[in-house]
Formats: C-alpha cells, structure tokens, sequence
C-alpha cells in the first residue's frame, strides 16, 4: 500500500462550522458539540469538506479509501479490533457503553489502534472513499452492488449505538438508512 497519513479522529463539528460559515452551506448535520464527530453527513459533503479544506490548507486531502482505513485499525498484525483481538467493553463508544449519542472525539485512548488513531470503532460510522464490491474471489452469489444500501460508498466502524459487530476492523457496511444520521468522516493524504 502506498504511504498515507490518516487523521487521528474524525472531523469535529467545530471543523465542520468553519466548512459551513466559509461555504455559505446550510447545516446539514446532526446538532452535536463542538468537539464531538460531526454525524449527518451525506458521501457528497464529506467530499466536498475535503476540497474546501484541501484549498485551505493548500494541500490535498480526502477521505480515506477502504484498505487505508482498516490498515489503521489493524495495524501489522491483522487485530479484529483496533485494540487487539478480543472485545473489551469500554474502549469504544458502542451501544454497551450506552452514552445515548456521540461523546467527544478522542474520549477512549486506550482503544487507540496500534498507530495512535483513535475513534475507529464506535462513536460514528465513517465514510471512505470505496465504492462497493465484492471482494476478490467472493462466492458467485454475492452481489455486485449492496442491494440494501443508500449510498454506494462503504463506511466502516460503527457507531454509538451499534453492537460490537460492527466495530470490526473488517467489517464493511453501506449506508443502510435513507439518512446519514450517525455518519462521520475523518480525513487522509497521500
């Protein structure tokens, strides 16, 4: 793979304000706090935070692809979660910690992944850059394009209400809801 660098957590609704005012963008997230993720965010606008912050900066960033994103929750060795094989409750936010929403970015330390990035299970799903497919030498049987989801692009990590399945390092799902309502994002550069 080549090299990248992928932000430590995802994008705050702080860094989603100064997106918005800038842009002249009516607010299309959930309401949140200033430092927690910013949910709500349609594929399209995560894309086009990348841009304007690209311009900004004066360098190139964008959401991560599918293979970026789970290399950065299972380092070398391949872990099921971004803090090793097992599950332990409590180092992600997931629906057994039942905070009832998103909770600051950064909040669980120690289910950092081996690389330091924080927040890859729980608190939001976030949005890659992959469109679906199924992986190579997959069954004949499963499907070209995910028939059940809104959006064609893969998100990964789970949000604050979802079981630990879906914090999997490996686990790809689409948008499965008509709305984005728990979807984040956080930013890559190659």
């Amino acid at each position: 793979m080549p090299a990248y660098t992928i932000a430590r957590t995802p994008v705050t609704h702080a860094d989603w304000e100064f997106f918005a005012r800038d842009t002249g963008l009516t607010n299309l997230a959930e309401p949140g706090l200033p430092d927690h993720p910013v949910t709500g965010i349609r594929w399209n606008d995560a894309v086009a935070y990348c841009a304007w912050l690209s311009e900004q900066l004066g360098a190139q960033v964008r959401l991560p692809t599918e293979d970026e994103w789970e290399r950065a929750a299972r380092g070398a060795d391949a872990r099921e979660y971004p803090w090793g094989n097992a599950y332990r409750p409590g180092l992600a936010n997931l629906v057994d910690v039942r905070a009832g929403g998103t909770l600051p970015v950064g909040s669980f330390p120690d289910g950092a992944s081996p690389f330091g990035v924080l927040d890859l299970a729980g608190n939001c799903d976030e949005w890659t850059a992959t469109v679906y497919h199924p992986y190579p030498g997959a069954p004949t049987e499963v499907p070209q394009v995910d028939p059940f989801a809104h959006d064609p692009h893969l998100t990964r990590g789970g949000a604050w209400l979802h079981d630990r399945d879906l914090a999997r390092c490996a686990r790809r799902h689409g948008l499965y809801d008509e709305s984005p309502t728990v979807v984040g994002f956080r930013i890559a550069a190659s």
